[in-house]
């Protein structure tokens, strides 16, 4: 048996068994969401769990971020505003902004600006790790999971466009959009190969530093796709799960000593996150680097009667009810 094999069987009747209440049953109802959810809520929640709960049927913000590759920023804010945009900077954020008003017409996607790649339609969440990361010029860089290109193009800013980033994606369809997103940036460090993120041991080369943005349930959607409420079963988390760890002993085995690997997900759920995280520490070695300067909660230390590496508390979580944003948990490793 592999040891993720072996780790996924000591956590599986703790994380997958569930003791549905009637006061379970009548949040659920009264929200719209699976029973299951909403008792893993009530575990890490708390009494913050209504909150977050009716949080997820508010519009959130949008937000862009500024492509500092084509366009001063502050030339991209004038031309915004007298078309009618009014823009907020995000204070911990080096190029994002939230769009607090916008015109009738042009859309936001589809102004002028926009079809000369001057800004990037994200979610501001969304800009937490490629800044976690911090890519430099000169280094050379992984996208694990690249699609739609958003982090990809991110990280290539922060790099001057300098440096070599790797980004891999499998699917074709996402693949035209990626090229799509890099060409309309004005991006000229990415090779983009078609593959999957469990084949890079294949490229023979060792990385600075990794983006492993991995594949989720999306549960921290929900204000973007209420679908999500009742899209994702247990058994769901299980396949996410499995193919997380395996793409995080990829990505590790290809990053260099001492070098740097972002893990993140566009979800709240421990499962595919601090469980995720847990198994890096304690079966890789490697250490969670602490996130200062950036909105969000402390990562969780325990979850079901697991309890997992107090280093996880360095990790963070944003969510709709407290942060105003997607749901996300982005944590910095280092190989030691």
């Amino acid at each position: 048996m592999s040891e993720i094999d072996s780790y996924l069987k000591n956590h599986e009747s703790l994380l997958y068994t569930y003791h549905i209440t009637p006061e379970i049953k009548r949040i659920a109802d009264k929200y719209g969401f699976l029973e299951y959810m909403v008792e893993r809520y009530l575990e890490f929640l708390g009494d913050q769990t209504e909150d977050f709960l009716s949080s997820c049927s508010l519009p959130l913000t949008k937000s862009i971020r500024c492509n500092s590759l084509k366009v001063n920023c502050g030339e991209l804010e004038k031309r915004l505003a007298d078309r009618g945009f009014s823009l907020t900077k995000i204070w911990w954020s080096r190029f994002g902004y939230r769009v607090e008003k916008s015109p009738p017409r042009p859309s936001l996607g589809a102004t002028v600006e926009y079809m000369k790649g001057f800004y990037y339609i994200q979610g501001e969440a969304s800009m937490i790790p490629p800044e976690v990361l911090s890519p430099r010029e000169g280094e050379l860089v992984l996208d694990m999971a690249s699609s739609p290109g958003g982090k990809t193009t991110h990280m290539a800013q922060l790099m001057n466009n300098r440096g070599t980033i790797v980004a891999v994606e499998k699917n074709p369809s996402r693949l035209r959009k990626i090229k799509s997103n890099i060409s309309r940036l004005g991006v000229s460090n990415v090779v983009l190969l078609s593959m999957s993120g469990e084949e890079v041991s294949r490229l023979g080369m060792e990385f600075d530093r990794i983006l492993l943005d991995a594949p989720c349930s999306g549960e921290g959607l929900i204000p973007l796709d209420p679908s999500r409420k009742t899209k994702t079963a247990p058994e769901d988390l299980k396949n996410f799960q499995r193919t997380q760890l395996t793409l995080l002993v990829s990505g590790f085995r290809v990053l260099r000593r001492g070098g740097f690997m972002v893990y993140s997900t566009c979800s709240i759920a421990p499962e595919e996150d601090e469980v995720i995280v847990d198994f890096a520490v304690k079966y890789l070695g490697m250490k969670v680097e602490r996130i200062h300067g950036i909105p969000g909660e402390r990562g969780l230390t325990s979850f079901k009667g697991i309890s997992f590496s107090p280093e996880l508390s360095g990790c963070i979580r944003t969510y709709p009810h407290l942060q105003h944003t997607e749901g996300f948990f982005i944590c910095l490793l280092k190989k030691e």
